[in-house]
């Protein structure tokens, strides 16, 4: 059927145990399909690594209830194994977009939300560190406080000692909740992390020895002969809302492409730039782009014959040396862009886009320049679901659209546009306080730290695609 690896809170150990499940199973030969809940981008570059299979996002706040049913049975349709990784605490979500109704819970968004929508059983990871009897109390918390929710078992995770792990299977043992793990305190094996999360997978050169661990504990300390039918794909499963392409898409693409041939869009991918969600980047395929990866860290400068940039997030400031050294790269990005060129740019992206980077010590370094403002870096964290409606055109949106974004840096602007893009405001604020504005909108430019998923807006990338095509022509 597939299974929902949750937490009882963030940290719990999510990812090391959906990581340490995910290796196992592929080192065993098995075709096994990974999902995460939520915006996140670090965690699903370590799935990919794992299984070799671009691992999908999960979020009806960034898309909808249907295109995550559609996601998840479109890339389990050739499967053997499912694995969904939650996201923080299993109901720790946002208040619904609409008022709720029934006693509708407030956790859209969240792992029980994605567990209800797919129908599918939840495997409660808890930190036992500091536990011992209270386990059961947390159990059975978790286990009564949805009854839609069903919890197929537990993972014990950091358990110190036999004696710890005698004082919490006494406790459980009344609930009879199948654990169906142990994981003893592992501190040699450990992800390093930094201002926004995880490492990314290009930066760390012990990764094979993390993951080799991680599958050898797999072997060890899971109960397989339970897990395994829970993780398997069954007709069930592969059938729930069956994926088709749609007469829209079919629409789109005819429309953007006269003829057969494909738009070149050139798509910064390095260190400093990973942060892309996979369906995008199928979507502009999908529609008629073919897809030319480079590197603004060492490329000499942008791909030749490209009509369309697109710079995702990522860590400009960790290699803002580098980028900042790569002069002729940051040329031909500004001379294309002045021409014309559209491009999008998402908050990493925006940063390598201004006049300069200012980096945690406070050192400045030059960037592209196309944008007049300085970006620099701030301990504090933005974070979070916005609602942005466009002021004006750009090559994603046409004013007066809305879309529903998520947002996560630790930059500031120096400066707030003259024109902005968008007026937001925060996810679970009806009307806002007081009107906010952000993004870039110039030559052809859709800038902004907002980032977007545009799979259940398929129309989004139509019109940047129709911006390149224009362009080209």
């Amino acid at each position: 059927m597939a299974l929902i690896i949750a937490g009882e809170r963030s940290g719990a150990g999510k990812t090391t145990i959906t990581l340490s499940l995910l290796a196992a199973l592929k080192r065993q030969g098995l075709n096994v399909q990974s999902f995460k809940v939520g915006p996140d981008y670090i965690d699903p570059m370590f799935h990919h690594y794992v299984t070799g299979r671009p691992c999908r996002n999960l979020d009806p706040v960034l898309t909808s209830e249907t295109y995550v049913q559609q996601c998840f049975a479109r890339h389990t349709s050739d499967a053997e194994y499912a694995i969904v990784e939650g996201v923080m605490g299993l109901f720790d979500g946002t208040p619904p977009p609409s008022l709720p109704v029934n006693g509708e819970r407030q956790d859209w968004g969240s792992t029980a939300h994605i567990a209800r929508l797919l129908d599918l059983p939840v495997l409660l990871v808890i930190d036992c560190s500091r536990l011992s009897g209270s386990v059961a109390a947390i159990a059975h918390g978790y286990r009564s406080f949805d009854p839609r929710i069903k919890i197929a078992g537990a993972i014990l995770n950091r358990v110190g000692s036999d004696r710890h792990l005698e004082l919490l299977q006494d406790a459980l043992q009344p609930l009879q909740l199948p654990v169906l793990g142990v994981l003893r305190r592992h501190d040699d094996i450990t992800i390093p992390d930094r201002h926004l999360g995880l490492v990314p997978v290009a930066e760390m050169r012990n990764l094979n020895e993390i993951i080799d661990k991680l599958a050898q504990i797999g072997y060890n300390f899971f109960d397989w002969e339970r897990l395994l039918p829970l993780l398997k794909i069954d007709e069930k499963t592969a059938e729930l809302q069956g994926y088709t392409q749609t007469d829209t898409h079919l629409r789109l693409s005819a429309s953007i492409c006269g003829s057969k041939t494909k738009i070149p869009i050139a798509v910064a991918r390095d260190s400093a730039f990973s942060f892309y969600y996979q369906d995008n980047l199928d979507l502009l395929q999908q529609l008629g782009a073919e897809l030319v990866f480079w590197s603004p860290l060492t490329d000499t400068g942008i791909p030749e014959g490209v009509c369309g940039l697109y710079f995702g997030g990522g860590f400009p400031e960790v290699f803002a040396r580098e980028l900042s050294a790569n002069q002729s790269a940051r040329e031909t990005i500004r001379t294309a862009i002045q021409s014309g060129m559209p491009a999008v740019a998402e908050c990493g992206g925006l940063m390598y886009l201004c006049q300069q980077i200012v980096d945690f010590d406070s050192h400045s370094w030059a960037m592209v320049g196309v944008l007049p403002v300085n970006a620099i870096m701030d301990k504090r964290l933005t974070l979070g679901y916005r609602h942005a409606t466009a002021l004006q055109d750009s090559p994603l949106l046409s004013a007066g659209e809305t879309v529903c974004g998520h947002e996560f840096h630790r930059s500031q602007l120096c400066a707030t546009p003259t024109a902005p893009l968008y007026q937001t405001r925060r996810y679970s604020q009806k009307v806002p306080v007081q009107p906010e504005f952000e993004g870039w909108r110039t030559h052809r430019l859709h800038a902004s730290y907002i980032h977007l998923h545009w799979g259940a807006r398929p129309e989004m990338p139509a019109r940047f695609l129709q911006h390149c095509a224009h362009f080209r022509g």
